[in-house]
């Protein structure tokens, strides 16, 4: 388990990577990299947002 949290974890900042570019500078990396709201840029917005689902499982797991 411990694998898969450390991959959730890792996709979860590039997601938060990517929000801060939009953000701060306009850029959407995914978009930039993959086209816009192409199938591979889609996928990716869904893996990355699934893993920020699973990672809600982190505070069930605080102190244990």
């Amino acid at each position: 388990m411990k694998g898969l949290d450390y991959t959730v974890l890792i996709l979860v900042v590039i997601g938060a990577v990517n929000w801060g570019l939009v953000g701060f500078f306009g850029l959407d990396l995914v978009a930039f990299i993959c086209g816009n709201m192409t199938i591979i840029s889609r996928i990716i917005y869904a893996v990355i947002g699934v893993c920020g689902l699973y990672a809600l499982s982190y505070l069930g797991r605080i102190g244990n």
